[in-house]
């Protein structure tokens, strides 16, 4: 798990509206507020970032942290029934506060703008990178090797130059899915339900989705969810990134190479495609503490320099305006088709 993670949702949800309790909406009324909220939530994410106090995720982390506490066992049963419990309860949670906005277009709608701005992490991801570019650019190497901390697990100790420069771009292209790309997916899907529910699985799976004695069964379930649920945003970021090479066929090509040679199975496809369309090499060796890892080499060009985190940075930006709009279209085509299929199953 070695990025910054946050929080997470289910499939089973795809058949929640943005409507409230009432159906005087038509489905396309609810595709127009959800795709603004969504669009809304970016911006304010782009203006505000993270709130530094008060943090929902965080309270959700605590709250998470505190059920696996007492009710922990060395068991994937009850690893199930925790991350069951958790992702379900933020789902409920967002089920709940759409059915407050009731038939309210402008509280439907700011609703789902609070959900997103709490559940992605585009501005932090994105200032955490730039941050570990101007260290190295400085030649503050102690500071570096501090900094990136918050964006990876592995130990920075005696990493170099451009291992810190390799890490932060391997952590930038990972979150480019689970900061951006996955929470706005799950939104457009599945309205404020999706977006609490994605960010709370994922989060679950960085606090107890660990191959380790105490989470290698207990974990089992959360870490399972979250490679479901980041299946489809994992690829359409590479398809995305892919997109935005100055030979997108050709990056594409390597991205779907290299992809399926990383640990993960959604995580290589956001590394591989940065590392095509930057023209770089990412994967190496990596230290955890006593764990020391030795992943497969993605894609065909050089090793990164501390320049390559800004480039990196500035392909974020892109991914970021071209998954809003995306998303934001595809919330006006799905929440009506999802009311059809809703309606149709009622008669």
């Amino acid at each position: 798990l070695d990025c910054v993670r946050t929080f997470a949702i289910g499939p089973h949800l795809a058949g929640f509206s943005s409507g409230g309790g009432s159906c005087s909406g038509t489905g396309s009324v609810a595709g127009w507020e959800r795709a603004a909220g969504l669009a809304l939530g970016v911006a304010l994410d782009a203006l505000a970032g993270d709130p530094r106090r008060f943090h929902p995720v965080a309270g959700f982390g605590r709250a998470a942290s505190w059920l696996e506490q007492r009710v922990w066992s060395d068991s994937r049963g009850r690893g199930a029934v925790f991350t069951a419990v958790c992702v379900g309860a933020s789902a409920a949670l967002g089920l709940a506060a759409t059915r407050l906005a009731g038939s309210s277009s402008l509280a439907r709608i700011g609703m789902t703008a609070l959900a997103t701005w709490a559940t992605i992490g585009a501005k932090s991801l994105v200032a955490e990178g730039l941050e570990v570019h101007r260290l190295l650019d400085a030649g503050d190497l102690p500071g570096a090797r501090q900094q990136i901390t918050h964006l990876v697990g592995r130990d920075p100790s005696h990493l170099n130059a451009d291992e810190i420069a390799r890490a932060a771009v391997e952590s930038v292209a990972e979150n480019s899915s689970d900061a951006i790309v996955a929470p706005l997916v799950w939104g457009a899907i599945a309205g404020v339900p999706g977006l609490l529910g994605y960010r709370a699985a994922n989060t679950l799976d960085a606090m107890v989705g660990y191959r380790n004695p105490r989470f290698e069964r207990f974990g089992w379930a959360s870490a399972r969810l979250d490679d479901a649920v980041n299946f489809i945003p994992a690829r359409l970021t590479g398809a995305v990134v892919s997109l935005l090479s100055d030979k997108p066929r050709a990056a594409w090509t390597i991205t779907r190479r290299y992809a399926r040679q990383h640990p993960s199975p959604n995580s290589g496809w956001c590394e591989a495609s940065y590392a095509a369309t930057l023209d770089l090499q990412l994967g190496g060796t990596n230290t955890y503490g006593e764990r020391v890892e030795h992943r497969p080499r993605l894609g065909e060009g050089r090793a990164p320099t501390a320049n390559d985190i800004a480039r990196a940075v500035t392909l974020t930006n892109h991914v970021i305006l071209i998954t809003s709009a995306g998303t934001a279209a595809a919330a006006l085509g799905i929440t009506p088709l999802v009311t059809r299929i809703r309606r149709r199953s009622h008669h």
